[in-house]
């Protein structure tokens, strides 16, 4: 993936809205909640709306923490305009996106497990782990023979990329010019769970987003997605514009995780740093505020400027709490 940094547009008042859409699979910790802020800084500040969207889909990942993460929002000042979204109760719009697309001769059947896909050839250049197209041209006879032979599993549904969609670049307002690879993404695995590029283009379309802010870790599915609002006649980038935010290390160096000790707002409450400071702190590590300075989110809305956002990781350090 390349990058070149891109110039950000003045914040005139636009329609739309941003948004930030976590799943329920823990805790928030200060890298997720970093991300909800600076989300939750780009849309009040260009005068969107901010919605949030619970992206529930994954039932076996679901902790039932989403009550305990829009709680955790709230302490830090971030609101919302309209009641969140349970991405679960969007599956009509989902399966209807499937649709369209199955009737446009883009959609086949998988019965590739992760193990044969990684064990198989791929193409000169493609990336690793790209699917290598092994069910893209079976014949009807050769589907019936793959489906018997995984039964009761039932196949995923691939998207068969257009000829000549292998790749595809957009600007990001943090990143610059970003390119990725596209091959032929899962639509729905095979246990029925529609998957997260279909959801996520399907839902930010019909709930009017057109500021997508989150974690740059995501950045390389966007081509992915963008594809997908082409086939499905959805906006696509101008129209939708991207920011996607460093991620926070931990103190060795890797992305920031449980492991490292008090990383969520409750841990760092019973360590004695109420959300005020923790607010205070995620400010200053966006240049936002003085070390020590306790400010509300209100205020940083001011302050904001996405030209100086910082463009290098955030590396918490317990000590320097």
């Amino acid at each position: 993936m390349s990058t070149q940094r891109a110039s950000v547009p003045s914040a005139a008042t636009p329609q739309g809205a941003g948004r930030y859409a976590p799943s329920p699979s823990g805790e928030l910790h200060l890298g997720n909640l970093r991300t909800a802020l600076v989300a939750w800084l780009f849309a009040r500040s260009s005068g969107r709306r901010f919605l949030v969207r619970i992206e529930d889909l994954d039932r076996a990942r679901d902790a039932g923490t989403a009550d305990a993460q829009l709680a955790d929002l709230r302490a830090l000042g971030i609101d919302w305009d309209s009641e969140p979204v349970l991405q679960t109760g969007r599956g009509d719009a989902h399966e209807a996106a499937i649709a369209q697309l199955s009737q446009a001769g883009l959609v086949y059947e998988c019965t590739c497990t992760r193990k044969d896909i990684l064990a198989a050839p791929t193409a000169p250049h493609a990336p690793p782990g790209a699917y290598p197209g092994t069910c893209r041209d079976l014949t009807e006879a050769e589907r019936d023979s793959a489906r018997a032979r995984i039964a009761p599993r039932l196949p995923a549904l691939r998207l068969r990329a257009p000829a000549g969609e292998t790749r595809l670049g957009f600007d990001d307002l943090l990143l610059g010019h970003v390119e990725g690879d596209i091959d032929d993404l899962v639509l729905r695995r095979g246990d029925g769970t529609v998957a997260y590029n279909l959801a996520v283009v399907v839902d930010d379309a019909a709930m009017g987003i057109d500021q997508i802010v989150r974690g740059d870790d995501l950045a390389s599915s966007t081509p992915r997605q963008i594809l997908l609002q082409r086939l499905l006649g959805l906006p696509t980038p101008p129209a939708v514009s991207y920011a996607h935010v460093p991620l926070v290390l931990g103190p060795t160096g890797a992305r920031l995780a449980k492991r490292d000790g008090a990383v969520t707002l409750t841990d760092l409450g019973s360590a004695g740093l109420s959300a005020s400071a923790v607010l205070g702190m995620l400010a200053e590590s966006l240049g936002l505020a003085s070390p020590g300075e306790r400010v509300t989110a209100a205020q940083l809305v001011a302050r904001f400027d996405p030209a100086t956002m910082p463009r290098e990781p955030w590396v918490w350090r317990p000590a320097s709490a």
